[in-house]
C-alpha cells in the first residue's frame, strides 16, 4: 500500500445549494479566503526543509481546456536518510493564478518515471490532471505508486500531524507539485510567472512512531448521457473504445474489470454506483477522503454496511473538486478480516452543461477515465497497520 495522506487540510469549500454546479476547474477564477495562517512552531526533534519550484512557470492553457492550466513539477527534497512528514505548507508565489495545488510523494523505486516524464516534456514540468500524470508512479499505481501529501487553496494553513504518526520518506524519494493556474480574470492569456514553494516539517521519528498507509476503495463508473443529450459517444462500448484510444488498454479496460471486482455482472447504469470491499488485514483506520473528477455530487464510505456495528466512516454529501479535504475519523477504528468498507458514489451528467471546460465537449457515457471528461470514484482512506 501507498503512504497515507496528511490528518487535515485547511482548504476552501462550497455552499452551493445541491442544484447549482460545485466548485470547478474553469467556474470561478480563485478562492475566497484570507491570508495564510503562520506555521507552528517546530516541536522536539523537528525541522523544517524548505523547497521550490526549479524555474518559473508562465501558465499557458490549451484551447481546449479554457483557462485552466494543471502543472506539474518535480523537486527533489535531497533525503540523505529516512524520515516521517509530519507537516506540509505549499506557499504560491503569484496567489492571482493559483487556484489550488496537491502535493505529491513519490517513492524512490518511482522516481526515475518521474523524471523520465520531466526530461522527456519541452519547458518546465508537464500538463496533469487527476494525478501526477506519471504512468506507474500515481495514487491509484500499486506499485511504484505515489502518495497524495497534501491540498492548498488560498487561505489554508500549514497541515499538521500528531507527532506519533507520519510519512515515512526514504532517501530517494520525491515531491511532485501539481499547481492548478486559472487564468479567467485575463481570458485564458498569460498573465505573468509562478515559482511556487513548499515546506515539508520532518523527523526522524522513533520506535512508536506509526507508519501511514492508503487503503484505496473503487467503484465502477456507469454515468449514462441525459436525457436531453445524444450522440455516439452517449453508447457505453464506444465511449470505453474512446477512454482506450487516449490512454491505452490498461485504463480503458478498467470499466469492466472493476464490476468483475465488485462482484457485478453488467453495469448498472445510473448516477449512483457501490462497490463492497473486504478488508484484508488488521489496520486501524484514522480519516479517509473522496476523489472524483468535475461531474462529482456526493461520496461515502460505509463499514459494515446493514449489519449492528455499521458506521459511516467518510461522508462528502456535497464534493467538490477543489476541496478534497481529509476528513478524519472523531477517533481510530480497528478494523479487520471478516469487516467490509463499502464506497458509494453518486454523479450528475447534468453539471456537463454548467461547467467551462467541459461545456464545449459532445456528450458522452462516462466511465472510468483519466480525463478532465471522464470520472472516478475513489474513497482513499488512511490507515496504519497492525499485528492483530
Amino acid at each position: 500500500m501507498a503512504l497515507a495522506t496528511a490528518f487535515a487540510v485547511a482548504a476552501c469549500g462550497s455552499n452551493a445549494d445541491k442544484s447549482a454546479a460545485p466548485a470547478a476547474a474553469g467556474a470561478h477564477s480563485a478562492h475566497a479566503g484570507g491570508p495564510a495562517a503562520p506555521p507552528q512552531p517546530l516541536r522536539a526533534g523537528e525541522r523544517f526543509v524548505d523547497l521550490k519550484m526549479a524555474e518559473a512557470y508562465t501558465p499557458t492553457p490549451s484551447g481546449d481546456s479554457g483557462t485552466d492550466e494543471y502543472r506539474c513539477q518535480v523537486i527533489d527534497p535531497g533525503l540523505t536518510k529516512a524520515a516521517f512528514l509530519t507537516g506540509t505548507q505549499v506557499t504560491p508565489e503569484n496567489v492571482a493564478l493559483a487556484h489550488h495545488a496537491i502535493v505529491y510523494a513519490v517513492p524512490p523505486r518511482g522516481a526515475a518515471l518521474v523524471r523520465e516524464q520531466d526530461a522527456k516534456t519541452p519547458g518546465v514540468g508537464w500538463q496533469c490532471f487527476s494525478g501526477t500524470g506519471v504512468k506507474g508512479a500515481d495514487v491509484e499505481e500499486d506499485e511504484p505508486g505515489a502518495t497524495w501529501v497534501d491540498t492548498w487553496a488560498p487561505g489554508a494553513s500549514e497541515t499538521l500531524f500528531t507527532q506519533d504518526v507520519g510519512f515515512k520518506l526514504e532517501p530517494g524519494s520525491l515531491i511532485v507539485l501539481q499547481m492548478h493556474y486559472n487564468l479567467l480574470a485575463s481570458d485564458g492569456k498569460p498573465a505573468g510567472s509562478d515559482r511556487s514553494a513548499v515546506r515539508l516539517r520532518l523527523t526522524d521519528g522513533t520506535p512508536q512512531t506509526r507508519e501511514l498507509d492508503t487503503f484505496p476503495l473503487d467503484a465502477p463508473t456507469d454515468l449514462p448521457c441525459a436525457a436531453d443529450e445524444s450522440g455516439p459517444l452517449c453508447d457505453r462500448a464506444a465511449s470505453i473504445a474512446d477512454v482506450t484510444k487516449r490512454f491505452g488498454p490498461e485504463v480503458g479496460g478498467t470499466a469492466d474489470e472493476q464490476l468483475e471486482e465488485c462482484g457485478q455482472s453488467a453495469p448498472k447504469p445510473g448516477n449512483t454506483q457501490t462497490c463492497d470491499q473486504e478488508v484484508p488485514a488488521p489496520m486501524t483506520l484514522f480519516a479517509g477522503f473522496g476523489h472524483m473528477h468535475l461531474l462529482g455530487r456526493s461520496i461515502k464510505v460505509e463499514l459494515n454496511p446493514g449489519k449492528p456495528n455499521a458506521k459511516v466512516v467518510l461522508d462528502v454529501p456535497q464534493f467538490d473538486f477543489d476541496n478534497q479535504r481529509l476528513v478524519k475519523l472523531p477517533s481510530p477504528v480497528d478494523i479487520g478480516p471478516g469487516d467490509t468498507l463499502r464506497v458509494t458514489c453518486t454523479h450528475d451528467a447534468g453539471l456537463r452543461k454548467k461547467l467551462p471546460q467541459l461545456s464545449k465537449l459532445p456528450p458522452r457515457y462516462v466511465v472510468w477515465g483519466d480525463g478532465t471528461s471522464d470520472e472516478m470514484c475513489t474513497g482513499i482512506m488512511t490507515v496504519s497497520p497492525r499485528k492483530s
